[in-house]
């Protein structure tokens, strides 16, 4: 007769059979979870973290979708990665549960995500879609939310799914604390590696000129930043203007940017600032390949001349975070000492030739022009001594090829003081306005410059050269003189100009031609202008900015 058991005994035998159960179900859920947390730390880059994330979550409540939202500092949403069939992600999406505020977010169990408090309700031809969402928090700051979308096998999310995944978030809100870490940590770190290559660069490689200085630098930045596109750019006219430019969009030197408030403020104060619309500085259409731009003074100290690199992401990139703006501005710091070396250094090289310059002009002038003048002066002289028509004629082209000796050589002396002193564009340009109308004369230029002309705005400079060119071009048409003097004054009133000759000068100069245009480029700039001139006296062409 086979043994009955008793019912108690029956009873407990399948509840014990029935926690062995549960206990394996509960140990295999914690097995799967430390399996996830473990997983999380094997890479620490955001988006594996991110992706190991919700394919855990997905995997341990048995989830056919997972998706997980990051926002950044500002509180934007900066990442969202999705795992499983994307009509599940485009449904979350279009529900609007992306749009609740992540720091207030509670967990939310839904049957139907039609339900959420963002969403529109369920479209009739759709089917009810079974939500779990959890807050992404360590202590009291929040990351973003995990997403959980139907179950696999069909049932609706429980209170101890709800339990996994709020573990799970917890653990992911470490994990991705640490990612975010370890990727400022690898940002600094290329921010600063780039400062040290570009500074040593900068000094070892002595590039010829500064433009070739600010490509190198824009090279450097771009590699550390990660960025679209870098832009050294220098305020000019109420612009920026760009110096050098390097990545996926083409600019080109001298191509007008828009110099907004904020980039003033920044190149002053010499602090880094983010525009969040590129349109702001690369005007229209920027938005379609460009994202936020982050402006770095090029300068290890506040000034209104600073140059500015333009940092630009890709659109839809990532924002620029703190670590950028800290080590963005070391870098800006270091590289912008760099090119004041490099310019002090240029100038130096300079210096030293202009002294080889200065004595070969001054021995051409002294001794071979002297010498060629006496030789004409002796050739001159033989005329005394010759009657034939032939000799005479001899006489006068060793003159004239005397005279044309002269003239070039003067002309090299004209140049060698022009590459002395145009350490700057606008200098090189003065030199050129003085040096080119005399060129086929024998009138001796002479210049002063008093002041800074470097710190001239480009209106003010550009008047200036057209008034001296067309002052000495009236000097060498008209006045038959031995020497012109350009003599200019660069005062915080403003500027003076004067160009006089020693020529034949002229009666009535007010009713010249040439004083209407001079006036009236005056004129423009709130100034003054004055020809004074008499028979035998010479002329004086006076030109300022400073109001009488």
């Amino acid at each position: 007769m086979p043994h009955r058991w008793p019912r108690k005994a029956q009873e407990l035998l399948s509840d014990f059979v029935e926690r062995a159960q549960e206990l394996l179900r509960v140990q295999g859920h914690m097995n799967n979870l430390m399996g996830a947390i473990v997983s999380m730390t094997e890479d620490l880059s955001l988006p594996s973290v991110l992706e190991s994330v919700a394919e855990s979550a997905a995997d341990i409540v048995g989830a056919r979708s997972a998706a997980i939202g990051v926002i950044d500092d500002r509180g934007v949403l900066s990442d969202f990665i999705t795992v499983g069939p994307d009509e599940d992600a485009a449904r979350l999406i279009g529900h609007g549960a992306l749009n609740e505020p992540v720091g207030d977010a509670q967990p939310d169990r839904l049957r139907d995500l039609g339900q959420h408090p963002l969403a529109d309700g369920t479209p009739e031809d759709e089917p009810p879609l079974h939500f779990l969402g959890v807050p992404i928090r360590v202590r009291d700051t929040a990351f973003g939310n995990l997403y959980l979308i139907e179950k696999a096998d069909g049932e609706a999310f429980t209170a101890e799914d709800e339990e996994l995944a709020s573990t799970l978030a917890a653990a992911a809100g470490v994990a991705i604390q640490n990612a975010r870490l370890y990727e400022e940590s690898r940002r600094s770190q290329h921010w600063l590696e780039a400062g040290i290559e570009t500074s040593e660069s900068l000094i070892m490689e002595n590039s010829p000129t500064s433009t070739d200085d600010l490509a190198l630098v824009a090279e450097h930045a771009l590699a550390a930043s990660d960025c679209l596109l870098a832009v050294i750019a220098h305020s000019e006219d109420g612009a920026l203007r760009v110096r050098a430019a390097v990545g996926a969009v083409a600019l080109t030197s001298g191509e007008g940017l828009r110099l907004s408030e904020t980039l003033r403020n920044a190149a002053e104060e010499s602090r880094p600032a983010v525009l969040r619309d590129p349109e702001e500085v690369f005007g229209p259409g920027a938005a379609e390949k460009l994202g936020q731009v982050l402006a770095i003074p090029l300068g290890h100290r506040p000034a209104e001349d600073n140059m500015l690199l333009l940092l630009a992401h890709q659109a839809g990139g990532r924002a620029f975070s703190q670590a950028d703006h800290d080590y963005g501005a070391a870098f800006g710091s270091h590289v912008g000492l760099a090119l004041e070396l490099n310019v002090a250094h240029r100038q130096r090289e300079e210096a030293l030739l202009s002294v080889d310059r200065d004595r070969i002009a001054q021995d051409l002038h002294d001794l071979v022009i002297q010498r060629l003048f006496a030789a004409g002066l002796s050739v001159q002289s033989l005329r005394h001594f010759t009657t034939g028509a032939a000799a005479e004629a001899r006489i006068d082209r060793l003159t004239e090829e005397l005279d044309d000796s002269i003239r070039e050589l003067r002309s090299t002396i004209y140049s060698l003081q022009a590459q002395h002193s145009g350490r700057d564009d606008l200098g090189q340009a003065l030199f050129k306005a003085v040096h080119e109308p005399l060129r086929d004369s024998s009138i001796t230029p002479t210049v002063n410059v008093e002041g800074r002309m470097s710190s001239l705005p480009s209106p003010i400079a550009r008047q200036i050269l057209a008034v001296v060119t067309e002052a000495v071009s009236n000097a060498a048409k008209h006045s038959g003189a031995d020497h012109v003097t350009v003599a200019i004054t660069v005062a915080e009133a403003g500027v003076r100009v004067v160009v006089e000759d020693d020529g034949q000068g002229f009666t009535s100069p007010d009713r010249t031609s040439g004083l209407a245009n001079i006036r009236r480029r005056a004129a423009s700039l709130g100034g003054t202008s004055s020809i004074e001139s008499s028979p035998g006296h010479g002329t004086k062409v006076i030109w300022s900015t400073i109001p009488e």
